[in-house]
């Protein structure tokens, strides 16, 4: 029963640039990756992107060689734009060795202060808010 004070319970909201080969992973096998892109569905999760970031999510995931549904691909597309936020992807943090077709998720991930997931842990300098999946999932799963 309420007590008559704010009991409204602060959720933290959890902000993730996802890498494209998360997306990929996520459709090819139900592990960490699918897991974290449920977590997008959900809600629990809340998605950054630019737009040079969709257009390779769109790129990638269209390629023949992975054969994905494409009414999967939209309905993922669609869950990451309606539960995310866009930004403008501007290069913050210029003097940071990333690598250069990597770059628009690092710098998506600096102007959100978001994480940054993926499955490439070597195209990226090591950063705190840079994470694997399972790493991720570790996070959070404290949060929770």
């Amino acid at each position: 029963m309420p007590s008559g004070k704010n009991e409204k319970v602060k959720q933290k909201v959890i902000k993730v640039v996802l890498d494209t080969n998360i997306l990929v992973s996520s459709l090819l096998t139900s592990g960490p990756p699918a897991v974290i892109v449920d977590l997008v569905a959900d809600g629990k999760i809340v998605p950054f992107y630019s737009n040079p970031i969709l257009q390779e999510y769109w790129e990638v995931l269209s390629r023949k060689k992975f054969g994905f549904d494409s009414v999967q691909v939209t309905r993922l597309m669609d869950d990451i734009v309606k539960t995310g936020i866009a930004v403008e992807g501007k290069q913050l943090n210029k003097n940071k060795k990333v690598n250069q077709d990597d770059r628009i998720f690092y710098d998506a991930a600096v102007e959100a202060k978001a994480y940054l997931i993926t499955g490439n842990m070597k195209h990226f300098p090591k950063e705190s808010f840079i994470t694997t999946p399972v790493q991720f999932l570790t996070i959070i799963a404290k949060l929770y």
